[in-house]
């Protein structure tokens, strides 16, 4: 199938020495992303990053942390490259494979994907396997627990199947699941203007959810994103399956592609986009920005990204303690992406500015908060080197901005690569994956004792 990726990677800066990093995380997340090869025995340290400026110290890697991996997945039949993070149900995770599984058919991932469950001592089970055509394929987001049913998306697969100039593949799904395994498609974007690729979770609020799609149908007047694609928007739909468009991105300065889920403080729904909010980073789209939402359709953009306090965020918000925590893939002081703060009133502040080496870079997932501390992951940087680019980390950060690094990727041969995903806080042990590595190489589970 030929594939022209321009119009879907959310990205498009001019390449320059400091936005490879972004590249590189636009083609992990593209529409062709193939998953990369696991790296194989350990990997020598990475020198400093060039003539970029080295980033302030960070605090000495924990000694007490324990970290293992609980499962390396095989492909087929029981998933591969698992790109969300994973849920708590009753003692039991949940999660989702954006390929492998037991069926072809999903463009240039070789298989549709799989809904799994797994025990903390590393008991795994396939609930379901995606094919493509009606039921959907490739999910790339983390499932929700409402009311004893999972809920999640797909970014392909569904009903109608043709939704832009290049690809044949599906236009997405919302679907769900019973914890045994009873799948149902409750919408199948691809109608017209309400939407499609959603690659974000779905939150619900009051029994009814609300989610994203990165990209949605052009509509006149409206401001121009990615070959006419539509820029995105915010929707709900009913456990029934009857959806609602919220808002339409298309103006330029109220966002562009939102890739990441919302999350709900006081009956407000806050979010980002990837682009979009101002004149920085790319002649039209721009950095980025954090949004409010009301489940109305009220939006109001809290705050745009220049750059230099971040860019492109792709994960969701945390709120702890009054305040709103979360990351952004690049920016920052040394354009490799940064950890901030932003209140509900808009005022935002860096936290930290990762560096590209030990401390990490790229951080993809959303923040977790355990115990007034905030934990996540960084898809590249640290120690050791996977090919061109280095394996990831998992770090701490207080609210203050003191970075430690708990985890550093790619030092054994069974040892994860690439984490794409945020970590879940279970009996005070951090569950997570990375979508690649492991002991075949199609990615993991890990825990870890911070």
């Amino acid at each position: 199938m030929a594939a022209n990726l321009t119009g879907l990677l959310p990205f498009t800066y001019p390449e320059t020495s400091h936005t490879r990093t972004l590249a590189r995380f636009a083609l992990s997340i593209g529409i062709a992303a193939a998953f990369l090869a696991g790296c194989g025995g350990s990997q020598p340290l990475i020198s400093a990053p060039g003539t970029i400026p080295q980033a302030p110290a960070i605090a000495a890697r924990a000694t007490s942390t324990n970290y293992k991996v609980v499962y390396s997945f095989g492909g087929s039949p029981d998933g591969s490259g698992p790109h969300a993070s994973l849920i708590d149900v009753g003692g039991t995770l949940y999660g989702t494979t954006a390929g492998g599984g037991s069926y072809p058919g999903c463009g240039l991932y070789r298989d549709c994907g799989t809904v799994f469950r797994i025990t903390t001592s590393g008991s795994e089970k396939v609930l379901y396997s995606f094919g493509g055509t009606p039921d959907g394929g490739v999910p790339l987001a983390s499932l929700v627990d409402a009311g004893s049913t999972l809920y999640g998306t797909t970014q392909f697969g569904g009903s109608y199947i043709s939704c832009d100039y290049f690809y044949t593949v599906g236009c997405g799904t919302v679907f769900s699941i019973t914890p045994s395994g009873q799948e149902k498609v409750l919408h199948s974007f691809g109608k017209g203007s309400d939407g499609f690729y959603p690659s974000a979770s779905l939150i619900e609020v009051k029994g009814v959810l609300y989610g994203t799609t990165k990209f949605g149908y052009l509509v006149y007047g409206h401001y121009e994103c990615n070959n006419s694609q539509g820029c995105g928007i915010v929707f709900s739909i009913t456990r029934s399956g009857r959806e609602k468009v919220l808002h339409r991105f298309g103006s330029g300065s109220d966002g562009v592609q939102p890739g990441a889920g919302l999350i709900d403080v006081k009956g407000t729904l806050y979010g980002t986009t990837t682009q979009g909010g101002g004149a920085y980073c790319t002649p039209n789209g721009g950095c980025g920005t954090v949004f409010t939402i009301t489940p109305s359709g009220v939006e109001k953009v809290l705050h745009s990204f220049n750059e230099t306090d971040g860019a492109g965020p792709q994960a969701s918000l945390v709120e702890l303690k009054g305040k709103l925590y979360g990351t952004t893939t690049g920016g920052g002081e040394y354009h490799d992406g940064t950890v901030f703060s932003i209140t509900p009133a808009g005022k935002e502040k860096v936290l930290h500015s990762f560096g590209g080496g030990a401390d990490g870079a790229t951080p993809v997932a959303s923040l977790t908060t355990v115990k007034g501390a905030l934990y996540g992951t960084t898809e590249n940087g640290g120690a050791y080197a996977c090919g061109t680019v280095s394996c990831g980390t998992v770090f701490r950060i207080t609210t203050s901005g003191t970075l430690t690094v708990l985890h550093t990727f790619g030092d054994s041969s069974s040892d994860g690569r690439f984490p794409y995903a945020g970590l879940t806080d279970l009996g005070g042990t951090l569950y997570g994956t990375t979508k690649n590595g492991g002991t075949y190489g199609h990615g993991t589970v890990f825990a870890l004792t911070p």
